[in-house]
């Protein structure tokens, strides 16, 4: 089995097949969850879907977290890529969860650009690592919100994830944060970090969506 080293970059990423779900059908469901409505501290919504104390109900964040790991296990990578913001940070850290991502190498460290180039990549479906496609399914718990960062709402979450392959099953588990801002009535995801519980060690060959 291929491993990635802590600490050495992933230097290609390896692809999957497509899906037929287009990215309209994924801003579709945001909008949903985006435009059902805020609360504020004292609970009180806010129709119109502006923000008033806190930005975002439980609910929608939910809803919203188990719609990215759906559309990144079917390997809608239109869809998943809807949901970004233009100003977005997608980042697994390698070695140490606090290590600075502009001096040390991370697994996955990717700008606006470089996630497009990703799912360019993936889409392709010629990446050995990912021929043919895992078959993944993901299990979003834990569900906090821990606050206001730069306009957007701080979410955290614990995941365990199944990759399947021909060469047998894959187990990955950690703990994500995201950052979602409202944009024109819908969620949207500006900055995604993954802690994998086994990031100072060796790891399987990762060229897929985590």
């Amino acid at each position: 089995m291929d491993r990635v080293n802590p600490g050495v970059a992933e230097a290609n990423v390896t692809g999957g097949s497509s899906v037929t779900d287009s990215a309209a059908d994924a801003r579709s469901a945001a909008d949903a969850a985006g435009t059902a409505g805020t609360a504020d501290a004292s609970g009180t919504a806010d129709a119109s879907g502006g923000a008033r104390g806190s930005a975002l109900t439980r609910a929608e964040v939910a809803d919203f977290l188990y719609l990215e790991a759906r559309l990144a296990d079917e390997c809608d990578y239109d869809g998943w890529e809807a949901l970004w913001t233009d100003d977005a940070i997608y980042w697994v850290p390698a070695g140490r969860a606090d290590a600075d991502p502009q001096t040390s190498v991370s697994v996955i460290y990717d700008n606006r650009s470089r996630i497009a180039t990703r799912l360019s990549q993936l889409r392709t479906g010629k990446r050995h690592a990912q021929a043919p496609p895992s078959s993944m399914r993901r299990l979003i718990s834990n569900i906090e919100i821990l606050g206001a960062h730069d306009g957007a709402t701080e979410v955290g979450a614990n995941f365990l994830l199944l990759e399947s392959r021909a060469r047998g099953l894959q187990l990955w588990g950690g703990r994500a944060t995201y950052r979602l801002r409202r944009l024109d009535g819908a969620l949207r995801l500006a900055y995604k970090k993954v802690v994998l519980v086994n990031l100072d060690e060796p790891l399987p060959t990762m060229g897929f969506l985590i």
